[in-house]
This record gives structure tokens, sequence and C-alpha cells, in this order.
């Protein structure tokens, strides 16, 4: 499926969309340079979850979990794992394989560690259709 955003709301809005869709063990590969939105698809994902708390990158923290909608969201930023096994510390398998949904940025880092059927989302720039265009992919 191909969606074209043309806007920041417009990404919040195709994350909220498949946020309403998201089952219980779902796993989302978010893929894309710094800057494409990755965090704004991530808030509208997290809205259509029902989850009204502030959702902003875990950069610092590699995991991130959100309570208090339909289903928990567990929002990884893995840009900083040297090796995959460092997923193991925090107990990864307990995310991806739990009654949540999980979303990873910079999934490359970690594709080995990836279930067959997680599914990508990514997400491209277009300058010459814009600056605030974007192409995504899932």
């Amino acid at each position: 499926m191909i969606f074209e955003s043309n806007s920041a709301k417009d990404t919040f809005a195709f994350g909220q969309k498949l946020g309403r869709e998201a089952v219980p063990g779902e796993i989302i590969c978010l893929d894309g340079d710094l800057g494409v939105g990755k965090t704004v698809f991530t808030q509208g994902f997290a809205a259509g979850l029902g989850i009204d708390d502030y959702v902003n990158s875990p950069t610092f923290n590699i995991v991130k979990e959100y309570e208090g909608g339909r289903l928990p969201l567990y929002h990884f930023d893995v840009y900083r794992i040297g090796d995959p096994s460092e997923m193991e510390e925090i107990g990864y398998e307990d995310y991806f394989y739990g009654q949540g949904v999980s979303i990873i940025e910079w999934p490359g880092q970690i594709e080995e560690l990836l279930p067959k059927e997680a599914r990508w989302v990514r997400i491209r720039k277009d300058l010459t259709k814009g600056f605030d265009y974007r192409h995504i992919e899932y």
C-alpha cells in the first residue's frame, strides 16, 4: 500500500488509521531517514490506539511504554544498539510477543531479531513534490 502525505497532519492521520486497525502482537518496523516523520507517524498511531500521553522519540531509553489505550504501545528506537544481543537486556521478546503493539525505529539495526510477520512502514521524502511531501509504503 502506498500513502502520499503532504503534511505532518496527513502523516499523523495515516498513523492514526493504522493504530485503529492494530492487533495485539503486531510489530511495525518504521524505516526512514532523520526528520521524515517517524515520530509524527507514531504519535498518530498512539492516538489511534486511544493513548492520550505525549509520544516522543525514545532515543536515549531504547523503549518507551504507553498504556491507557485499547492496546499498550511499545515504542523502540534502536539506533544506538551496537549489537542485537543488547536487546535481550531489555527483554525485547516480552514486548514483541506480548499483548501490545511494538513500533521500532531504525529496525535495520536488529533485523535478525525481527519475526518474518513484522510489517514495514517506509517513509521517504521527495523534495521534487514539496518540502512536506512524504511517500509512505506500508
